[in-house]
């Protein structure tokens, strides 16, 4: 039994320390994210997320469930990449203790990449920790090779991760998560319970590690400024690009200092860049961009969750799949045919899965077939006919079919639509469009949002503000925000009146 389970095991020990680290660090991570809130708000200004979301932040139901979002991208990707060393090195390299050296090498990259940029207490824990756990722990747990083994049984339990990668990679594309959300989880009830708990907790572990440029809203503090008279001018350009001055505040994003003619830009109580006040006037937005840049600590384990999401994730659901249906298999034949039994399982599941993506591209619909494709009794064919009306930047609402759309079952259905809207120049495609902000799914209500922002009518705004205000969505808030300030809003510093 321990021959089909002991792969299995080692990676959920590690995945257990991993979500345990992980935890920790979006709990501390809320901590702050509700202080600088807090400062925001006290400060007059329009806060996302509003006080629907805020007061979750404190609790440790989200930084829990925010933690496993990192637990099953990078903690995945650490865990295997730990595994294989601790295979290749029983079973390759016989246990030469002088072979270790390159796998400490690898290690040793890691966690000089994680603190290139400066000193990451909690990720710097994870790449430190669970490597030595999945390593030892798969060491303990894999079984001693008994006799001379084939090479082609040793590998044949691993053969289906390379012909799936080469099946999923042919269709792979720009929009392979669009496609794998539309057709395989809202296309179903359960699939439907991943997405929306997806979009209900990845913004509390996306806040980690974002950088300055890519978070919605930064707090700066001015109160080092010595001439007060270029305080308004200063804050009036930072304010633009969402650094807002929330007055002292030892935790703020940005904290300006002058020293004579020079001001310093200083993050985590360190002098990131030196600008003259000429210059700083004259590129606000370059200096900006690199002072984030510069600041940023999180660049190298942004790439490492990126990839392990790509290629960990789903290496380790295949162990673990291939696991449980070898541990099923083992109550009706030997442990060696139960294994290669999972292995074709596991292969099979992956084809299944690839199925409906594979399907749902379909032939290329013509322009002068969309008519007839929004007709269609296919939603994916429908679905397919949007994508090309939004693409071509077409008017969708000019077509026979749009009324029925409107109130359409299918969840992937209403989103392309509220996409086509988006390129809509109809007036009375506005308020249909309007209605989508209370979409029950929150897929098509952040993208109605995204919607108004592209149409570019300002009279939106006021809906919009109101939204926000009472939205208990965080996704939905951060596109309703995003809309704003491409329809011109911006913030004030005092109660916000569009």
């Amino acid at each position: 039994m321990n021959r089909c389970s002991y792969s299995a095991k080692g990676i959920l020990l590690g995945l257990f320390v991993a979500q345990a680290l992980f935890t920790i660090q979006v709990y501390v991570s809320n901590a702050d994210l509700y202080r600088k809130l807090t400062s925001i708000r006290n400060a007059g200004f329009l806060a996302t997320p509003n006080l629907q979301i805020v007061h979750n932040l404190q609790e440790f139901g989200p930084a829990f469930f925010g933690g496993l979002f990192f637990t099953l991208t990078a903690g995945a990707g650490l865990c295997v990449l730990s595994f294989a060393a601790a295979w290749i090195w029983d079973r390759i390299f016989i246990r030469n203790k002088f072979l270790l050296i390159p796998f400490f090498l690898l290690w040793a990259g890691c966690l000089v990449g994680v603190n290139s940029q400066g000193f990451c207490p909690m990720v710097f824990s994870f790449f430190l920790a669970v490597p030595p756990v999945v390593f030892i722990s798969t060491l303990k747990l894999m079984p001693v090779q008994r006799g001379k083994k084939v090479w082609l049984y040793r590998i044949v339990h691993f053969i289906p991760i390379p012909l799936l990668a080469l099946l999923w990679t042919s269709q792979m594309g720009s929009h392979i998560f669009l496609d794998i959300r539309d057709n395989l989880l809202l296309s179903n009830p359960f699939g439907r319970k991943i997405n929306n708990f997806y979009y209900e907790y990845t913004l509390y572990p996306a806040e980690v590690f974002k950088s300055l440029d890519q978070k919605i809203l930064k707090t700066c503090s001015l109160e080092l400024i010595r001439e007060k008279s270029i305080v308004p001018t200063l804050e009036k350009e930072l304010l633009n690009h969402d650094y807002l001055n929330v007055g002292e505040h030892e935790a703020a994003d940005l904290k300006v200092a002058q020293k004579g003619n020079q001001l310093d830009l200083r993050n985590n109580g360190g002098t990131v860049l030196r600008v003259t006040l000429k210059d700083f006037l004259s590129r606000p937005g370059n200096l900006l961009k690199e002072f984030s840049l510069k600041s940023d600590r999180h660049a190298f384990f942004r790439q490492f969750t990126y990839l392990s999401l790509l290629v960990g994730f789903p290496i380790t659901l295949y162990i673990i799949f291939h696991a449980l249906f070898c541990i099923m298999g083992h109550f009706f034949v030997d442990s060696r045919t139960s294994s290669i039994i999972a292995s074709i399982l596991c292969f099979l599941l992956g084809v299944v899965l690839l199925v409906p993506i594979h399907l749902s591209k379909g032939e290329e619909i013509d322009v002068k077939g969309l008519a007839a494709a929004l007709q269609s009794e296919s939603w994916q064919e429908r679905v397919a006919a949007l994508k090309i009306i939004r693409r071509k930047r077409m008017e969708v609402g000019g077509f026979q079919a749009y009324q029925t759309m409107l109130a359409s079952p299918y969840i992937p259905e209403r989103y392309w639509l509220v996409r086509a809207l988006g390129v809509s120049r109809k007036p009375e495609t506005y308020n249909d469009l309007l209605v989508f902000l209370d979409d029950p799914c929150p897929n098509v209500a952040s993208m109605s949002f995204y919607a108004l922002g592209e149409r570019g009518d300002r009279r939106a705004i006021k809906n919009i503000v109101k939204k926000i205000e009472v939205s208990d969505d965080w996704y939905s808030q951060m596109y309703a925000y995003k809309a704003l300030r491409k329809l011109g809003w911006k913030q004030t510093g005092s109660q916000q009146k569009p």
